[in-house]
């Protein structure tokens, strides 16, 4: 059996409901098939505690692949994958008030890092009823952006990031698990054909 491991965001700000961490448990009711352990963990929206949990998810439990959601707050029904994680430019502040010293990840580390997973690829292989989903190369420089480039680093690109929008009418928890279930298998598929 191989490990995957998912992440959501808990609450902050306005979003008193992560809508990434309700899509995460609908993935884990979901499951990905019988060769796929899936673990699942809330991350707070705290760069420092953040950054020790996915540590720990790559020291601890070596998953083929750790797929950290996040909530894009912005108002239109997208689903972005992004290809990168960037290491430097962290100044917004956290829910507990601080930012990462010097606004950087990892002071060794390099600019920016590559998920092994081909976004762009991936975009064109899967269409989903009633959303759109986009290719981005950057994640926005915020407890997201800090935490997929953190996962990257210490996974070896074997991570990958998934923004979504908040829960509405048209886009409920219930959707996004789904959504989440079909571009997860096919990031799988791509990680089966890279260790064939």
């Amino acid at each position: 059996k191989h490990l995957s491991f998912f992440s959501g965001f808990g609450p902050f700000r306005q979003y008193l409901v992560n809508s990434s961490w309700e899509a995460v448990k609908e993935l884990s009711k979901r499951g990905l098939g019988k060769n796929i352990d899936l673990h699942i963990m809330q991350l707070p929206v705290v760069y420092r505690k953040a950054k020790e949990q996915v540590f720990k998810i790559w020291t601890t439990l070596q998953p083929l692949l750790t797929v950290h959601v996040g909530l894009a707050s912005s108002t239109e029904a997208l689903i972005i994958l992004e290809q990168c994680g960037k290491n430097k430019g962290y100044q917004e502040m956290d829910a507990c008030g601080f930012h990462p010293e010097g606004g950087c990840c990892m002071l060794d580390g390099p600019e920016k890092i590559e998920s092994t997973i081909n976004m762009k690829t991936l975009r064109k292989n899967i269409s989903l009823e009633g959303i759109d989903i986009i290719f981005s190369r950057d994640a926005g420089r915020y407890v997201c952006d800090y935490t997929y480039y953190t996962s990257l680093y210490y996974g070896n690109g074997r991570a990958a990031f998934i923004h979504v929008p908040p829960l509405s009418k048209a886009v409920t928890a219930d959707f996004l698990g789904k959504a989440l279930q079909t571009i997860i298998l096919e990031m799988l598929r791509q990680c089966g054909e890279e260790s064939e």
